[in-house]
């Protein structure tokens, strides 16, 4: 089901410095110099992305409803939503994302993504880590990825999560250090800040170099028998923790009241629509990964679906995401800057009795853009009803594997999990490249 076969239509890699001396007789196979740079072009990656932004849309939406409409289906099947056209011609999508569908030349969509369960919790699981849940490994989730293997940019905490809630989004077995800095207040209220990166008023850095004095003291007679690194990789996080505390460029990344009213109107004065622009200010303060969550099970629409999608869900989802990309352009870091939409998997093709839908792994879609990624076009397909992948099959696997080759990081690299359990970061699946990137 996998249809590996579709995904690296080019072969990566299989031109060698000797390439060049060759060049000469290639004419006598009628593959011109033109022809030869063309193809060369199209096997080297992109150069990678230095931050993603995830935005998690938690609970599941409807493929149906939003990127993969299906307007020939009978009435129980496409609904009662019409497809509008994009800025791309052959490109659809709802009629109540009108600001996305301006935006179409910037972002691809994959119609194609299967899973392998329908449990929430399991499912975003999945979806952030590649693994499903097991009682003997915790799996890092992408983000804690990240950090791991790039390390912080500009004194930014490296992953970031922006969201009240934070199930499956931890560093599992690689630890605190790489866990994210988690923003639970929502940008959306005027009194939002971030208390974590303010001292208490009752102390200031004469007491905080006094205790850390206290406390190097204390510590210095265990550091001599810790023979597996863990007294030097707390004090690498304390000393992360308080560069954090000083440095004002941090504070003013958080600082979303900085941005103009008219552009904190556009995102929207929602919690996905200031989520984003915060992530957006995240990363040109140097993070590598930005989480944006608004509320749990959100798009868990098993009953009164189209009224939900139509009064709240998307009109708060389109002028963020929207926003988002335009606004990443304008300021020309969308092409190092990944930006992926999905949820934790789609909903049933049939409309139930109470008017909703149901859960369903076996397809759905995600959209990507930026970090290399070629906007404008459709990648992959379900089938005439939206049950099953038609096209150009993508697990979940594979889709966390092309998170990571945009941002420079190899899938198939392996850790060690602490029972020595042998752990690929993509556990198996392969990067989407060509004709998407």
């Amino acid at each position: 089901m996998k249809g590996r076969g579709y995904y690296n239509l080019v072969p990566k890699n299989i031109w060698g410095r000797r390439d060049f001396i060759r060049v000469g007789s290639l004419g006598f196979l009628g593959l011109g110099l033109r022809d030869y740079l063309f193809l060369r072009a199209q096997a080297a990656p992109q150069d990678p992305a230095n931050a993603c932004i995830m935005i998690v849309l938690d609970g599941g939406p409807s493929h149906h409803d939003t990127f993969d409409m299906k307007p020939e289906a009978r009435s129980d099947i496409r609904g009662t939503f019409n497809p509008i056209p994009t800025n791309v011609s052959g490109i659809q999508v709802c009629e109540y994302l009108p600001l996305t569908a301006k935006q179409a030349d910037k972002y691809a969509v994959i119609r194609s993504v299967w899973g392998r369960t329908a449990l929430h919790h399991q499912g975003m699981y999945f979806l952030m880590t590649g693994y499903m849940p097991s009682q003997s490994v915790d799996f890092p989730s992408l983000g804690a990825l990240v950090s791991n293997e790039l390390g912080s940019r500009s004194g930014m905490p490296p992953y970031i999560l922006s969201s009240r809630i934070d199930h499956a989004m931890g560093a599992g077995f690689l630890g605190g250090a790489h866990s994210p800095f988690w923003v639970r207040q929502d940008p959306s209220e005027p009194s939002f800040q971030v208390p974590d990166l303010n001292l208490r008023v009752d102390m200031n850095w004469n007491d905080i170099s006094d205790r850390k004095w206290l406390m190097n003291q204390l510590d210095a007679a265990f550091k001599q028998r810790d023979t597996n690194g863990q007294f030097a990789a707390r004090d690498k996080f304390f000393q992360e923790a308080e560069n954090i505390l000083r440095s004002p460029s941090v504070k003013k990344a958080f600082d979303v009241g900085e941005e103009p009213e008219a552009l904190r109107n556009r995102y929207g004065r929602t919690a996905m629509g200031q989520g984003c622009l915060l992530a957006r200010r995240l990363v040109e303060g140097g993070a590598r990964f930005v989480t944006v969550n608004a509320a749990r099970a959100v798009w868990d629409s098993h009953a009164q679906n189209f009224k939900r999608l139509k009064e709240a869900l998307l009109p708060e989802f389109d002028p963020a995401f929207s926003t988002l990309i335009d606004d990443l352009s304008q300021r020309g870091l969308l092409s190092s800057t990944l930006v992926v939409v999905a949820g934790e998997f789609g909903r049933t093709p049939t409309i139930n009795k109470n008017g909703g839908r149901d859960h369903w792994p076996k397809v759905f879609s995600v959209v990507m853009a930026g970090g290399g990624i070629k906007g404008g076009q459709v990648y992959g397909s379900s089938d005439a009803t939206g049950s099953e992948p038609k096209d150009n099959p993508v697990s979940v696997e594979d889709l966390g594997a092309t998170i990571l080759d945009r941002l420079g990081i190899n899938p198939r690299k392996e850790y060690h999990s602490p029972n020595g359990r042998l752990f690929r970061l993509s556990n198996g699946g392969d990067p989407i490249r060509s004709p998407i990137v």
